[in-house]
């Protein structure tokens, strides 16, 4: 079978590129084309645009974009056209994949969804668009469930892809020790500073978090780098802060780190399945900002605290992000410090929430399975 995917940044990435692996095994006959990056593109996929190319976040940044992005919209709607797929495979990426549902299912073509958008936390009234133009809905958070249900659709919950990725990371790695010098790092405790996977959050994020690397001396900071981001960007933003910058390494660094300061988003879930104390930090530009106050509806913004329902890792959002907030939450999360200990506790619930690892393969076989009913 043909199969057309769709992922819009870093962590669609990631996870598209199990999905597809899968796939394969599943479907020896697969042919698949994608939007994703570098690693659906090693996974086996024909890669047609990538990521870098199409990531646009925060209010103002996107209608700055609006052009660029109807270009995208009619390019992807042409390329699905001339390759005809069984299938449609959306990855999160809700902007751009509802509107491409939409022209799907009024093609004629099955739409598959995989990781939900964040329906549940503003925006709500998108669902309409995913009963109406979406063919199965795969989750990847058991809360997603009840919000739903609520809305007479049902959607299936096969695990969380990400404990298949750390599970399989850390298990590869070895000694600490070993990462440590692979890292180029000195024999002394680490920070990992994680300020997201867009220019738009470094801009924003990674500048607060450089102020408190001066009342830490006894540790090493090191800033996890994504790739698809010029190095000239952290140069600029770092400057003459005594911190280490490592690209696309982001797992070894937390792998070797004591805590981290982290972006909102997918890399607080990592964090935490790292056992790593974390401090989520997030800030965008002024008018975003307002925007996302009015619609916003989730009372925390950290993966962590919403699977859990309670604030386990303190969330510093906008004008919190002091200088003043960071080193009082940080000192409390370091060896010795007042609530580590109770934050790890707290990311053991998290593995017993979530279930057991191989969503990826369960999520492939299950598409795999539905389509051949479905062409039946």
């Amino acid at each position: 079978m043909k199969y057309f995917i769709i992922a819009g940044e870093q962590s669609g990435d990631l996870h598209g590129s199990n999905l597809i692996k899968e796939i394969i095994k599943a479907d020896r006959q697969s042919e698949i084309k994608c939007w994703g990056g570098d690693l659906m593109e090693a996974a086996g996929a024909t890669l047609l645009m990538h990521y870098s190319k199409t990531a646009f976040m925060g209010f103002v940044t996107v209608a700055k974009n609006l052009g660029a992005i109807a270009r995208n919209l009619n390019l992807c709607k042409s390329q699905i056209s001339d390759f005809k797929p069984s299938v449609i495979i959306l990855i999160d990426y809700p902007g751009f994949n509802l509107r491409i549902a939409e022209y799907a299912k009024q093609s004629g073509f099955s739409v598959f969804y995989y990781i939900s958008p964040k329906l549940w936390a503003w925006n709500e009234g998108r669902v309409k668009k995913v009963k109406k133009f979406v063919d199965r809905m795969y989750i990847i958070f058991p809360f997603e469930v009840g919000f739903y249900k609520k809305h007479g659709i049902h959607v299936e919950y096969r695990g969380n892809p990400l404990l298949d990725e750390t599970g399989k990371k850390m298990r590869s790695l070895g000694e600490k020790e070993g990462i440590r010098r692979s890292l180029g790092l000195e024999v002394k405790p680490v920070i990992a500073l994680l300020a997201g996977s867009r220019r738009n959050e470094v801009e924003q994020i990674l500048p607060h978090m450089l102020k408190i690397v001066k009342y830490f001396p006894e540790y090493q900071f090191v800033v996890a780098c994504v790739k698809n981001l010029d190095a000239e960007l952290y140069r600029k933003i770092i400057g003459d802060v005594p911190v280490i910058p490592v690209i696309d390494k982001t797992y070894e660094v937390l792998y070797v780190s004591d805590a981290a300061l982290v972006a909102s988003g997918t890399a607080t879930l990592e964090t935490a399945l790292f056992n790593k104390p974390q401090v989520v930090c997030f800030r965008g530009d002024f008018f975003s900002m307002v925007i996302a106050w009015a619609v916003i509806k989730v009372k925390y913004i950290s993966l962590v605290n919403l699977i859990l329902g309670y604030e386990a890792v303190r969330e510093l959002i906008q004008y919190k992000l002091t200088e003043k907030n960071l080193l009082a939450e940080l000192k409390a999360i370091l060896p010795g410090g007042s609530k580590r200990g109770k934050m790890i506790e707290d990311y053991m619930k998290i593995r017993d929430i979530l279930g057991p690892e191989g969503a990826s393969e369960r999520v492939a076989g299950d598409m795999v399975e539905e389509l051949g009913r479905m062409k039946q």
